[in-house]
């Protein structure tokens, strides 16, 4: 909550000086509200909840593997929703990336015990299911609105769903804490909250969530080598085995994607030329 309170200001002041300076988006804000508030909600409130929640019971780095399979949740999910098929070779990319997950599973299982790190990963698995939703409606409505409106109106409705729901739980209990609480919320919203969210889906609405997913490839290794530096987190052999055959089944899902999208873009540019 004082994550999301520090960063709610920014993104009420962004998002009214952009309104303010775009044309009348008004009509298309009326007719997709609904929508945005649903992908607010899932984005950065269900997902962030059962993340950290995660959080709680198993390894920052078996975490970051799980969300790291989102690419493949969302190629599910693109097959569910737009019919977009999906070919036998993903299918097995599929597979063995949910195989690297069960053996960081396992790695952690042997850790800290496997009621606990089920638990977990069952609840960072919702968070990865939650996000990957929040992903599949960003592309479309994010070129409606701009990436910066779009951004603005979905981060502000996440962040007072989140300061509802702690007043509710807990009470708005946030004045008793040490100062150097307070700088590191603060640092935490403007750095790790307010500027990448606008980042990632302005880099969505310029190249695509495929290309956005291979950038994101450094995400769980910087996470797993922290995890190991900062936190003292242990990794096990079979722990770095099931890393490296998650991120190979997700990187040949994404290049093989764009491989086709390569293709297609060939071919129309062919037969406009003809």
């Amino acid at each position: 909550m004082m994550r999301m309170i520090f960063s709610l200001p920014f993104f009420l002041l962004i998002g009214i000086w952009h309104y303010r300076s775009s044309d009348d988006l008004a009509p298309v804000i009326r007719n997709y509200k609904w929508r945005l508030v649903a992908l607010g909600l899932l984005g950065y409130y269900i997902a962030s909840f059962f993340d950290l929640k995660g959080l709680e019971l198993i390894d920052a780095s078996l975490e970051r593997m799980i969300l790291f399979l989102y690419p493949t949740v969302v190629l599910i999910f693109s097959y569910l929703i737009y019919r977009i098929p999906i070919k036998v070779p993903q299918v097995i990319a599929i597979c063995i990336g949910y195989l690297g997950i069960y053996m960081v599973f396992q790695g952690n299982a042997e850790l800290h015990g496997s009621a606990a790190v089920l638990q977990g990963s069952l609840l960072v698995l919702v968070s990865t299911i939650t996000y990957s939703l929040y992903l599949v409606g960003t592309g479309a409505l994010s070129k409606k609105l701009g990436s910066v409106l779009y951004n603005s109106i979905t981060m502000t409705i996440a962040s007072i769903a989140v300061i509802i729901h702690n007043t509710v739980a807990h009470g708005f209990n946030l004045l008793d804490f040490d100062t150097p609480v307070y700088i590191y919320a603060l640092a935490i919203s403007i750095i790790s909250t307010v500027i990448p969210s606008y980042l990632i889906v302005e880099g969505i609405r310029l190249v695509g969530a495929n290309h956005s997913s291979i950038l994101g490839f450094v995400g769980p290794v910087s996470t797993i080598i922290l995890a190991i530096v900062v936190l003292g987190e242990r990794i096990s052999t079979i722990q770095g085995i099931g890393s490296l055959v998650v991120f190979a089944a997700v990187v040949f899902i994404i290049l093989q994607k764009n491989s086709k999208q390569v293709v297609a873009l060939s071919k129309d540019e062919q037969a406009k030329s003809n």
